[in-house]
């Protein structure tokens, strides 16, 4: 990966001493391990005021600065995955190790602790040098996105509806990069639809096929027609839909017996041309000529596809990575979900924005060091560009 700057020294109170601050809390999730509480005192002394939401097992903050007017918000999130066997690292996941090349090593440097704390050195600066700016600047942060995500970004969303609290901008931290910081903004995703699909038949002797009813052949027909579909072509924004099987399982292990139960877990990643209920009646139809009740599917929903179009946020965005990093970055929507699929659909702006994804859930997650702190200028700059 290319860096926008030499390796740093990690003095002071920076972007990357936080970071790594954040880093060394090992906040597996549902667990914040009090990062929350170390960014609600810095930002209650910008002179946001910080609310602390307990929901379940999950910690979760909110933090507005300014009195009225369009808000942009700095979405994230302080839970990261688990590290996984500790041999396969290199060093101590919580350790927040720089090696000699300049690479911060620990679970969270990419997803997505340091993006945190970007962003709030970004905001700790903006409001020092624009404490009269327009309009607001708010935090959402949670310990739940890695998780099941139901107490984290999703319920601080129906909170804030239920307040009459609006985000007209929001920006996630992330990790969009792809080989080079600000290389790649996502400005949507794809929708996530899963199913369970359990065939129940009537087992039996292989050699007697007729006083049986292969639960598998009848499922792998299913699915055979499910892969062989054509979805959609995508549009400018979006590639087509997919569909994966991701498990099959069926069988005794006997070599002589037909199985009388067999399931399959498979999951649709889809555009704005598909909803949820179109990709249901389609599956359901071809199920139908199989001979498979449609109460055979579990379904699932785990977002709604979004998409950002052109606009300020946009705007503002290209133009403080160009000035920071000296190149334009690609728009996408390709990737998993993020809690941006819980704020899109209240009609705000979305985009997400934040290091180099390349060792993301990985053991030896690392970033480059000298990213962090050219990522909380690209934030401050996009703040500037909309608050002044």
């Amino acid at each position: 990966m290319k860096r926008c700057s030499p390796v740093p020294t990690d003095t002071g109170d920076t972007a990357l001493a936080l970071a790594r601050e954040l880093i060394q809390r090992a906040s597996v999730t549902p667990a914040d391990a009090g990062c929350q509480a170390l960014i609600g005192n810095r930002l209650a002394a910008a002179g946001f005021a910080v609310e602390h939401l307990r929901i379940g097992e999950v910690d979760n903050l909110w933090a507005v600065a300014g009195d009225h007017g369009p808000l942009t918000c700095l979405a994230g999130h302080t839970d990261v995955v688990p590290v996984g066997p500790a041999d396969d690292w290199a060093y101590d996941p919580f350790g927040a190790t720089i090696d000699d090349a300049g690479w911060l090593y620990g679970r969270g440097a990419a997803d997505m602790k340091s993006s945190v704390a970007a962003m709030v050195c970004a905001a700790e600066r903006f409001r020092d040098n624009h404490p009269d700016h327009h309009g607001r600047i708010a935090f959402l942060l949670t310990s739940d996105e890695e998780g099941p995500a139901v107490d984290g970004t999703r319920a601080v969303v129906d909170w804030l509806g239920e307040r009459g609290e609006t985000i007209e901008r929001c920006l996630v931290g992330e990790p969009s990069s792809e080989t080079t910081l600000g290389d790649t903004v996502k400005n949507g995703r794809r929708g996530s639809l899963n199913a369970q699909i359990r065939v129940v038949g009537r087992q039996g002797h292989v050699a007697y096929p007729h006083k049986g009813d292969n639960a598998l052949h009848r499922l792998v027909g299913l699915l055979n027609d499910l892969i062989a579909h054509v979805w959609d072509e995508g549009d400018e924004a979006f590639p087509p839909t997919s569909f994966q099987v991701s498990n099959l399982t069926s069988g005794t292990g006997a070599e002589n017996v037909m199985p009388g139960v067999a399931e399959a877990a498979c999951n649709w990643r889809f555009s704005t041309l598909q909803s949820e209920q179109s990709l249901r009646e389609i599956a359901e139809s071809y199920a139908e000529q199989h001979g498979i009740d449609p109460a055979s599917f579990t379904w699932r929903l785990s977002g709604e596809p979004f998409v950002t179009r052109e606009g300020a946020l946009i705007e503002a965005t290209r133009h403080a990575i160009i000035d920071v990093c000296g190149h334009p970055p690609l728009l996408s929507t390709g990737g998993g979900t993020s809690d941006g699929r819980f704020i899109a659909p209240t009609g705000a702006e979305v985009l997400e924005l934040g290091p180099a994804n390349a060792t993301i859930h990985q053991a030896n997650e690392r970033i480059p060091a000298a990213d962090i702190e050219p990522l909380s200028r690209i934030y401050e700059d996009i703040l500037v560009r909309l608050h002044t």
